[in-house]
């Protein structure tokens, strides 16, 4: 399997749109006159297609499928921001071949929702003690890296933003499920609370939810 060499326009797929309605995302495209299948990539929206030989992955669908379903459909099992991308399949010398498009006109890009972190902070004091104890526990609906999490220390109020006291990275993944963290030591006029270490990246994969 390769890319033709010299694409033609007319073989182009064109009009890809796309809908999701309850994890189910639906594609439908205009086809090229004497294309009768297609090769349909998924992956997420942040991968790169440099146009040097086919991604693997792909998913052969025909055109006799497409109308009977009308159009391709597939479950979203994934977080963030999905990519499809879907090449005519034509043949050279007996070889596949797809056509590679550099117009993007063949890619969609969907929201396959984010995932729920859910986090609890208990603090705990000592009667007479010049420190507190602090619990945190987070709850995830899928595995979350280290890297996408930190917790946040300041003195006298509240942390308002990971940049609003002292950000302190966390060591290890949390898996799927409730993670009970080691308590913490902090002073009785000191205040933690959680964030993303970057908002605009992991926002678009997670979702961060106070117990």
């Amino acid at each position: 399997m390769r890319y033709a060499q010299q694409p033609s326009a007319a073989s182009a797929i064109t009009e890809v749109v796309s809908r999701v309605e309850d994890r189910l995302c639906t594609l439908r495209w205009r086809w090229p006159d004497g294309v009768q299948a297609v090769y349909i990539h998924k992956a997420p929206a942040e991968t790169q297609d440099h146009g040097g030989a086919p991604p693997q992955g792909l998913k052969l669908y025909t055109r006799e499928e497409y109308k009977a379903n009308n159009g391709y459909r597939d479950r979203l099992d994934d977080i963030g921001l999905v990519a499809y991308t879907v090449y005519a399949r034509t043949s050279e010398d007996g070889d596949t071949v797809l056509v590679h498009q550099t117009d993007g006109a063949n890619r969609t890009v969907v929201s396959a929702g984010k995932a729920r972190i859910y986090y609890s902070i208990v603090q705990k004091k000592a009667l007479f003690g010049k420190q507190k104890t602090v619990h945190m526990t987070i709850t995830a609906e899928v595995p979350v890296p280290k890297e996408v999490l930190c917790y946040v220390k300041k003195r006298g109020g509240h942390p308002s933003a990971k940049d609003d006291g002292v950000l302190f990275p966390f060591v290890q993944d949390f898996p799927a499920g409730r993670c009970a963290l080691p308590p913490i030591e902090i002073g009785k006029e000191d205040f933690v609370r959680i964030f993303f270490t970057d908002g605009p990246k992991y926002g678009l994969y997670y979702e961060l939810v106070p117990e």
